[in-house]
């Protein structure tokens, strides 16, 4: 070929890369906006201006000087609350609060103090979100906003409000948005995240070392790896119908805690923690199967015939030499596993996980709720502020996902180093 021909064809090739380097810039661009946009969107939601209207102005209550209500102990709420009924502030009655303190079998000093501020809330002050705006329109038009609100809600009070604070951390779930929490949401996805490593990752872990040390490249071994393939694409949702039929129906002994005793028989039924852990260990099973393969694939053959060459066996280098060399990938692959895990709704929609929980879950037969539901459930809420307190979960659930896989990272890179510094 001479360089008449050749240098025509060179630049065209030229041209071919650059366009692709454009596109795959471009997509990568597009990918971050994305990312951008989302975050974006969830911290404009969780911080900004509440338009709040009461029926009580707080002015008219025994509170402390300078402190907020959230701010004030339990017994300072109950003192607060007393004196409303004394005034006569509010449509709470003495008969009302000495039901509640008899239903509970403590006196209002001793209840949870979310309990406390709902019934101020509600009760006393009677508030109401009116409307609320996101940060950057609180930010920068606090002057429009402040004018439109005076003119729809005379009677409003505009002011500005995290929506994630440390009472939305601890407080329990609420009617009231403005005392609504996430504590029983994050106890209940650390519980069932908890029993879906116990379940997977032993199981999944041995699988991969049986179809990757042990079964050898047979007929057998490819249909099953095929279809490893197949169940990690599969939908989540047939997961979550999967776990509904074998572990709340056939296995209800079992996962109700029947089984053991220390339970009502007849209020009893599937619909637990338990299952819900296992229904997600299930889930994430054939990802963490596959990632400890392609773990394992990665050790060279050096490694094991260096194991054998000194009489070892075929479980010993498995256990002294290959496990401890494909650790951190494994791990990584289990921690990734798990984060889609921990953000799935379907599967626990379908297992019955509560709307609406105010206990906390004490053990795998509890009644439970999750992050993703308690955001489903609220953005699903018509009333003003839900929506405000979703993104406020989202935001949480998101640095819950940080933390995990940073956790991993930190975690395989000191024993990477532990590794070469032995070796």
């Amino acid at each position: 070929m001479n360089d008449l021909e050749f240098q025509p064809r060179q630049v065209a090739r030229k041209s071919l890369g650059n366009l692709w380097k454009a596109i795959f810039i471009a997509a990568t661009l597009l990918g971050v906006l994305s990312l951008a946009t989302l975050l974006y969107t969830i911290v404009d939601e969780t911080f900004g201006l509440v338009a709040l209207e009461f029926t009580t102005p707080p002015e008219e209550l025994a509170l402390v000087p300078n402190k907020a209500i959230e701010d004030h102990t339990s017994v300072e709420l109950a003192a607060v609350v007393r004196q409303a009924l004394e005034d006569g502030v509010g449509t709470l009655t003495p008969g009302i609060v000495s039901n509640y303190e008899t239903l509970q079998a403590k006196p209002l000093e001793q209840w949870p103090k979310a309990d406390i501020l709902d019934m101020i809330y509600t009760d006393i002050l009677e508030i109401e979100v009116q409307e609320t705006f996101g940060l950057v329109e609180s930010l920068f038009q606090k002057d429009r906003i402040t004018i439109a609100v005076a003119e729809e809600y005379p009677d409003a009070t505009l002011i500005f409000r995290s929506w994630m604070s440390g009472d939305f951390l601890t407080g329990d779930q609420s009617s009231l948005v403005l005392n609504a929490g996430i504590r029983s949401a994050i106890f209940g996805t650390l519980w069932t995240i908890i029993i879906a490593i116990l379940f997977a990752f032993p199981i999944g872990v041995g699988a991969a070392i049986y179809l990757q040390e042990y079964a050898g490249d047979t007929r057998l071994n490819r249909f099953i790896q095929t279809n490893i393939y197949n169940l990690a694409g599969v939908p989540s949702i047939i997961y979550g119908m999967l776990g509904l039929a074998l572990f709340v129906r056939a296995l209800e002994p079992l996962t109700s805690g029947e089984m053991f005793g220390g339970v009502d028989p007849v209020t009893a039924n599937g619909r637990t923690i338990l299952s819900a852990g296992l229904t997600l260990g299930i889930l994430i099973l054939p990802v963490i199967i596959i990632n400890a393969q392609e773990a394992f694939k990665a050790i060279p053959n050096s490694l094991r015939y260096s194991a054998y060459g000194v009489g070892a066996t075929r479980w010993q280098m498995i256990w002294h030499h290959l496990l401890p060399a494909s650790f951190d990938r494994v791990l990584t692959g289990t921690v990734f596993a798990v984060s889609r895990a921990i953000g799935e709704t379907a599967p626990v929609v379908v297992i019955g996980a509560s709307t609406f929980l105010t206990l906390d879950p004490t053990g795998p037969f509890s009644k439970f709720t999750v992050l993703p539901m308690q955001i489903y459930t609220w953005t699903a809420r018509p009333e003003a502020g839900f929506k405000n307190a979703a993104g406020a979960a989202i935001l949480i659930l998101l640095i819950l996902l940080v933390a995990l896989n940073l956790s991993a990272i930190l975690y395989r890179n000191h024993l990477r180093k532990t590794k070469e510094a032995s070796s």
